[in-house]
């Protein structure tokens, strides 16, 4: 990935996906949920299907489910907002339901998931309850955290955070790929 600065703030960066330069933020994506991120290398291709929209991992007495989704955080103090690629866990109905209507255009529905993303600024993100609402038009499912879970992940999605901070995030993120 090439990225090129002033005075330490991101200006434009090239996409390791599209290989294209951007100028605007990046979205910070994490690759797998985190509960495929912790089996063993062996473990992976053993209990694991992964692929970019789904992921399924198969332990002997049951099988988790995990869907890839969106998130935007409201940053307060510019016209920009940071987004997020984020992994949720479904249950097998919704899962199922989700991956039955996974190329229609005009699926829209929401199903109740749990953030299976470890977002590094947060600590523990795991298992924060959220709401996770399809689109028309077929683009990836957005997420909306329960807002009385009290957790700073939560109180920042809906107060918002500054300029400064999304972009410590996103120089954060750049380092540690």
């Amino acid at each position: 990935m090439f990225w090129k600065r002033k005075k330490n703030k991101i200006e434009e960066f090239k996409c390791a996906e599209c290989g294209k330069t951007h100028s605007e933020w990046p979205a910070l994506t994490f690759k797998s949920p985190s509960n495929y991120d912790v089996l063993s290398d062996q473990e992976k291709p053993e209990l694991g299907r992964l692929n970019t929209d789904f992921c399924e991992i198969y332990y002997d007495n049951q099988i988790d489910r995990f869907i890839r989704v969106t998130l935007t955080q409201k940053v307060n103090d510019t016209c920009e907002n940071l987004d997020y690629g984020l992994w949720v866990s479904l249950s097998e109905k919704s899962y199922l339901n989700y991956k039955a209507n996974f190329d229609s255009e005009e699926h829209e529905t929401g199903y109740f998931g749990w953030l299976c993303s470890s977002i590094p600024e947060y600590g523990n993100t795991m298992s924060i309850p959220c709401d996770v609402m399809t689109k028309i038009g077929n683009s990836r499912p957005e997420i909306f955290p329960h807002q009385d879970f009290d957790h700073p992940f939560v109180k920042d999605y809906y107060d918002g955070i500054t300029k400064v901070e999304a972009e410590r995030r996103i120089n954060h993120m750049f380092h540690n790929i």
